[in-house]
């Protein structure tokens, strides 16, 4: 699958993804029809129509377990950010308990946190190319800042222990969210998806070749089917990327003023 396939709005992967459907249709059915005129017919009709079934069983389960991946990848990612922003909003909140330099300072680097993530970290996962490499400084400076804390009191001190839990629970959330946006439905699964649709399509035109309108309208239902699946699996396939994807709206959400 391409790139930049997966970086279309939903309406144009559709029609792409119909358009190079329809392509594959025209040539099976076209191949079926010149066989046909060869003589070929009789011979090709008596394929039977009951290997349809094992086909297509195989097809509907090769696309039961990508979907499977593929929501699984998404619901992972949703929860990585609402996890992250949760905990990122956990700090804000404690570092109130602190002087107000510290508790500015703290609210400071958290809003940096999240621009960062906003601004660099989000086109980088879109583009899959974010990785656990890129440590921001801001993570670093507020953990030696909660460290740094002297406690005058056990309120302070339970905040403390209770921002340093939050600042790792965000740490581990962002990679996370890091690993998962580099998760995709590798090339081996898509060829199996496109030779089983192709296995199905030209029995379907093998069983009909007698008929040129019945083996037209089969071949063109069949294909919308599968073009419907493959435009289900890739808008949803990369968590991070496309118009169906999981944005930063919930960090911007926490973020400090």
């Amino acid at each position: 699958m391409p790139d930049w396939l997966y970086h279309l709005p939903v309406v144009w992967m559709g029609l792409v993804v119909c358009a190079g459907t329809a392509l594959v249709v025209a040539v099976v059915y076209g191949a079926a029809i010149a066989l046909a005129a060869r003589g070929r017919a009789p011979m090709l009709k008596a394929i039977s129509p009951v290997m349809l079934t094992p086909l297509a069983v195989l097809f509907g389960l090769i696309v039961a377990f990508i979907c499977s991946q593929v929501w699984s990848d998404a619901q992972r990612a949703s929860s990585a950010v609402a996890r992250e922003a949760s905990a990122l909003h956990t700090v804000a909140l404690l570092a109130g308990n602190f002087p107000g330099e510290t508790a500015a300072r703290a609210r400071a680097l958290v809003r940096r946190h999240i621009e960062d993530a906003v601004n660099q970290e989000w086109p980088a996962m879109a583009r899959q190319e974010a990785n656990l490499g890129m440590v921001t400084a801001e993570a670093s400076e507020a953990l030696e800042l909660a460290l740094s804390v002297r406690p005058q009191n056990d309120v302070q001190a339970l905040a403390q222990r209770e921002m340093l839990s939050a600042l790792q629970s965000a740490n581990d959330a962002r990679r996370e969210r890091i690993v998962i946006s580099r998760s995709s439905i590798d090339w081996v699964k898509w060829a199996v998806v496109y030779l089983l649709a192709v296995l199905i399509l030209v029995t379907i035109a093998f069983v009909h070749i007698d008929n040129g309108g019945t083996a037209a309208i089969a071949l063109t239902l069949f294909g919308l089917g599968v073009a419907a699946c493959v435009v289900l699996i890739a808008s949803h396939n990369r968590p991070f990327t496309g118009e169906i994807s999981v944005g930063p709206e919930l960090l911007l959400q926490v973020m400090p003023q």
